[in-house]
């Protein structure tokens, strides 16, 4: 029976199914902690629901002021946000403006300056221009109110109206802005999000494969920072799991797996040697179980940066290998990573620099290396933002001549069939690094990039490859680009899709310094991801903040909250699950292309919205997301008969405690307490809390096991839980 036909088969209680679908779509409702800095987004008192806004030729405000109801598109004009305190260097990359018209279309408006206005501090002037800096809205189809929002840190102010051309259209109470008068709003305390119960589950949903019980009571015990120390010091892989050791085969299979097709014994050849399996489940394995979490969460990102492919790489242990240099540079420098990863065979078999030789160039590498890999096709300010010419055109960092250059630098390198530890008769070695070839090698001069203060522009002729190769990695590591691009994309990854410039800016600065003089030093850039306070908090109310889960990540997530184990319960369990995640579109270690399994610039269609996950959603994935979440609250992975197993333990959830919580509570609010906790960090709105109830409810409560579940899928299945916030 095929995976979806078994998630489909999955009993749920009739009742249940007429409000899975509203459970599904609510919005959030939630509030902020009442000591956490909330930005207050201020209104004169003649009309509390309408912005303080003035152009930038009024006068400073002082107490009373009535602002400017409508402006034009194309303005530039002022605004006022109390209730928070920036930290040295904070300015207007830190702040978003978002405006909803009567549609309900959300556009994001560019905030070109911030300045504290020093009579009523910590109160700050934004300057922002009324146009959509996305580019969807170029004219609105009616002049009228917008409903304005400031957003930071990932917290949203209130809302207010503002006009543009005219005002009417929307209409907001009078009473629901009342904090947002001049200068309102109480001086917050301190804020020490790790403290937090809710930012200790979010911390681990950032860092790790997911939450668990065991992690939680640690990080309560110990604190983030000390955890995170123990994470960078941890051995890896797990002593119970380590990598697998697979020896390197023939490349036709035939010669590699003689016998009979079908055979028990052919089965587990092919098995074990040219598929993804070994691999796989060694890795969910380590997800489900493992110690290391967080150098696992880091490699795995890695491994979306630079991509290798199944079945361009066909067989097990030359895709070990090339994790294994992920992993090991997880924490280590930048610069190490590049050129361990541009001497990876796998590497050069998937992007060709294995074949380039100077009769023969072939340019995938040296493209790749540029464009996906280091500094992107565009010249980036220090936080990540487009730099802009005279005619506001992004600026490429590279033309076709220079792939050209960069092509023949990487010529001669070849792979290592003799002489190396791991050279195999009758197989090429993909697990050594690749060898140098002098008389394949260009060796004329070459022009590289070119950018200020540049290290090794150019490249004199008559070089020996090795040292040709170092200075080409040099000169790109050192671009500017480097630091802003490599940071933005670890931050999309385990944080939020399109975190703030301030936010980019901030990491970029310690890949560029670790404080020590060090640049590179992916050790200092995660730690600075994971502490940075756009991360940390016990909940975020942007709208906008947060990611999709991956596939993987929301298989990984919802087993590891409910103790994953056998089938039976009664060992753990054998990893095969990469058939969850490739329902949804995400199939471990075998991404479509070397652009991944989604573009990190994805950007959902008629919106502001920077998103790359949901590259993978269509109509298709998302029934797939539903039904997969089914599948893991109702049913298991049980035990198949194929010859060899592919799932010899199988996988389940251990609910047992949860089960004696709803037997024991015939109100199921204590589930929900629970569930509120344990999968949502306490955000759950009480639109969908009333949802899951009335749901839960509907179970005889002589069926505890039944209402777990029922709770479960919904939450699971719910937007509020598939985005990662």
């Amino acid at each position: 029976m095929s995976w979806t036909k078994l998630a489909l088969k999955a009993h749920i209680p009739g009742a249940i199914l007429l409000i899975i679908f509203a459970a599904i779509a609510l919005p959030a409702q939630i509030d902020p902690d009442p000591n956490s800095p909330v930005p207050i987004l201020l209104s004169s008192e003649k009309d509390p629901v309408r912005v303080l806004a003035l152009p930038l030729t009024a006068a400073m405000p002082d107490g009373d002021v009535e602002p400017q109801n409508a402006f034009l598109l194309g303005d530039t004009i002022r605004a006022y946000v109390s209730g928070i305190e920036l930290i040295p260097g904070e300015g207007a990359g830190a702040f978003r403006i978002y405006a909803t018209d009567g549609k309900k279309h959300m556009y994001r408006f560019p905030v070109v300056a911030v300045s504290e206005v020093k009579a009523k501090s910590p109160t700050y002037e934004l300057r922002f221009t009324i146009r959509d800096e996305i580019g969807f809205w170029e004219q609105p189809s009616e002049d009228g109110d917008l409903l304005i929002m400031v957003t930071w840190r990932g917290l949203a102010s209130n809302q207010l109206l503002l006009g543009v051309g005219k005002t009417g259209g929307l209409k907001i109470r009078r009473d629901s802005n009342e904090s947002s008068k001049f200068g309102g709003g109480a001086q917050p305390e301190d804020y020490v999000g790790y403290r937090w119960s809710g930012d200790r589950v979010r911390f681990l949903e950032q860092a790790t494969f997911g939450p668990n019980d065991a992690l939680d009571q640690r990080i309560r015990r110990i604190g983030i920072r000390a955890w995170l120390a123990e994470q960078f010091q941890a051995p890896y892989p797990s002593a119970s799991n380590p990598y697998p050791d697979i020896p390197l085969m023939p490349a036709n299979i035939n010669s590699g797996c003689p016998q009979n097709r079908g055979t028990p014994e052919s089965n587990l050849c092919i098995r074990t040697h040219y598929s993804l399996y070994p691999l796989q489940i060694w890795f969910f394995k380590e997800a489900f179980y493992g110690d290391t979490q967080l150098r696992h969460r880091v490699a795995w990102a890695l491994s979306q940066l630079w991509v290798t492919s199944f079945p361009t790489i066909q067989q097990s242990s030359h895709m070990i290998a090339y994790h294994k240099i992920l992993s090991q540079n997880a924490f280590g420098n930048y610069r190490t990573l590049m050129k361990d990863m541009t001497l990876n065979p796998a590497m050069g078999d998937y992007l060709d620099m294995a074949r380039s030789t100077k009769n023969s160039p072939n340019e995938n590498y040296a493209r790749e290396v540029l464009q996906l890999f280091t500094i992107g096709l565009f010249m980036l300010n220090p936080d990540g933002t487009y730099q802009l010419d005279i005619n506001n055109e992004p600026i490429p960092t590279y033309d076709q001549d220079t792939v050209n250059n960069f092509t023949k630098v990487f010529t001669g390198w070849t792979f290592c069939n003799t002489g190396c530890p791991n050279s195999t008769l009758g197989a090429v070695n993909y697990k050594d690094p690749l060898v140098l070839n002098q008389n394949n090698h260009d060796v004329n001069s070459k022009s590289l990039l070119s950018y200020p203060n540049a290290v090794n522009p150019t490249i004199p002729s008559g070089q020996n490859g090795n040292a040709e190769l170092d200075l080409a990695l040099d000169n790109i590591f050192h671009h500017p680009n480097v630091g802003p691009f490599v940071s933005k994309f670890l931050i999309q990854h385990l944080v939020t899709s399109d975190p703030t410039p301030a936010y980019v800016g901030r990491v970029a600065a310690v890949f560029n310094d670790n404080g020590q003089g060090i640049r590179g030093d992916l050790k200092s850039v995660v730690r600075a991801i994971l502490l940075d306070p756009e991360a940390r908090g016990d909940i975020k109310t942007d709208p906008n903040y947060g990611k999709l889960r991956e596939p993987v990540q929301m298989t990984t997530n919802f087993y590891r909250q409910f103790n994953v184990t056998s089938a039976d319960g009664t060992q753990q369990s054998d990893g095969y699950v990469s058939p969850l995640p490739t329902l949804m579109s995400q199939t471990p270690f075998s991404a479509p292309t070397v652009f991944n399994y989604y573009p990190p610039n994805y950007v959902v269609p008629g919106t502001t919205l920077l998103a790359p996950e949901f590259g993978l959603m269509n109509t298709g994935s998302s029934i797939a997301r539903v039904n997969i979440a089914t599948f893991m609250s109702f049913s298991s992975v049980t035990v198949d008969n194929r010859n060899p197993p592919n799932a010899p333990m199988g996988t389940s959830i251990d609910i047992s405690a949860l089960t004696q919580v709803a037997q024991n509570d015939p109100t199921a609010n204590q589930l929900l307490n629970e569930l509120n906790y344990k999968m949502m960090h306490g955000t759950m709105s009480q639109q969908m809390r009333d949802s899951i109830l009335t749901a839960v409810l509907s179970v005889p409560q002589t069926s505890p096991d039944v209402r777990v579940r029922t709770a479960l899928f919904l939450i699971a299945s719910s937007s509020q839980y598939q985005i990662q916030r």
